[in-house]
């Protein structure tokens, strides 16, 4: 518990020493780029002070010039780190409402210009939905874990429709992520973290552009293939 307690004292210093600059740099972008930088410098730190490794395999699937909507597994809270430190360009989250309470970190969030979503308001969720399609045809990608929260079991949950709804109504490709080993590293029930190495894939990109709302179940099936055959053959 040793390693634990000072893994978090260090993420709760950093957190807040990153999320000053973020709010002073918030008051002077209006795109959130030097920002979001400012978050992968957070996420690099996290890492560092955890030792973990991370090995990651398909960069040259994507090309951080275009916009995609990157959909990745949720094991554990350290897969956002992982997510910020290794996934090129600059992209946006749409997470949680509740991320965006937690002092400074909240607000670090919304000046890099990433989306609250609200998963027990059906209509403000749909907005965050449309904000985050806007942000897409200004050409920066959207990140999204498309099982809502974390696993409880390190199994894959199933996937919300929302993301998929926002990939047919845009036309942007989706790229599958699969993360794997962070469950063991923190899982949702616990505090203790756990030594450990992740590997993080980055598939090709799927083309959304034939999909409309009504066939959107296609796609998602699709999606959770991709993302749950990398799982297992890990």
């Amino acid at each position: 518990m040793l390693r634990t307690a000072y893994i978090i004292i260090c993420v709760v210093l950093g957190t807040f020493f990153f999320g000053i600059i973020a709010m002073g740099l918030s008051f002077f972008t209006r795109t959130g780029n030097p920002v979001h930088l400012i978050a992968r410098l957070w996420a690099r730190f996290i890492l560092f002070v955890s030792r973990i490794k991370v090995t990651v395999n398909g960069l040259s699937n994507v090309d951080p010039a275009n916009s995609y909507i990157y959909m990745s597994n949720h094991q554990s809270n350290f897969d956002i780190p992982v997510l910020l430190t290794y996934i090129p360009g600059q992209f946006r989250w749409l997470a949680k409402a509740e991320l965006f309470k937690i002092p400074i970190f909240g607000h670090g969030m919304r000046g890099a210009g990433y989306i609250s979503i609200d998963r027990f308001d059906r209509h403000s969720a749909f907005q965050s939905i449309d904000q985050a399609a806007k942000k897409i045809k200004d050409g920066v990608s959207v990140m999204i874990f498309p099982e809502g929260t974390r696993s409880t079991d390190g199994s894959i949950r199933p996937f919300k429709k929302g993301g998929f709804i926002m990939a047919v109504d845009s036309g942007v490709p989706i790229v599958p992520v699969i993360i794997r080993g962070t469950w063991p590293i923190m899982s949702k029930d616990s505090l203790r973290i756990n030594p450990g190495d992740v590997h993080l894939e980055i598939k090709q990109p799927i083309d959304t552009s034939g999909f409309t709302r009504d066939t959107k179940d296609i796609l998602i099936d699709r999606v959770r293939a991709a993302i749950c055959e990398g799982f297992k053959e890990g």
